[in-house]
């Protein structure tokens, strides 16, 4: 037992607080040019991003809690942290940005208009090649 307390205790001397740096929340996954559309408009605010895991589509609001002490990245109200911080475990750290594994990731609109262009001009080409084929026969 006494090592398990001590693994914990080691990660959360390393901890930058980065779960408290954020909001991410699910959102309706896209399927017409028009949802992907309203997404580009998050995107063109400060501060979100949105990002697919596992199928599911996220929207990341950048937004550090209040009540988190900057030097030393611990909870000023951790004895009456919300549920939702409590059901956050130690196994679910996130220690760096760079090692979530994402399917897709979209930090501005540019990069989503991008996006929307290549899932659905490519189609049109697609449409394109095969009616040109269909009158060529």
């Amino acid at each position: 037992m006494a090592k398990k307390k001590k693994a914990k205790k080691a990660l959360c001397r390393k901890c930058a607080g980065l779960c408290c740096r954020y909001i991410a929340l699910p959102i309706e996954t896209p399927t017409e040019k028009g949802d992907f559309d309203d997404i580009r408009w998050y995107l063109a605010h400060k501060g979100i991003s949105v990002f697919v895991e596992k199928k599911s589509w996220y929207i990341s609001v950048d937004n550090k809690c209040r009540h988190l002490i900057a030097k030393t990245h611990r909870c000023k109200i951790y004895d009456k942290r919300p549920r939702i911080c409590r059901g956050h475990k130690n196994i679910d750290c996130e220690f760096s940005k760079d090692g979530y594994d994402y399917n897709l990731h979209f930090t501005n609109d540019r990069q989503m208009e991008e996006y929307i262009n290549v899932k659905f001009n490519n189609n049109n080409v697609d449409r394109l090649s095969k009616i040109k084929r269909l009158r060529s026969k």
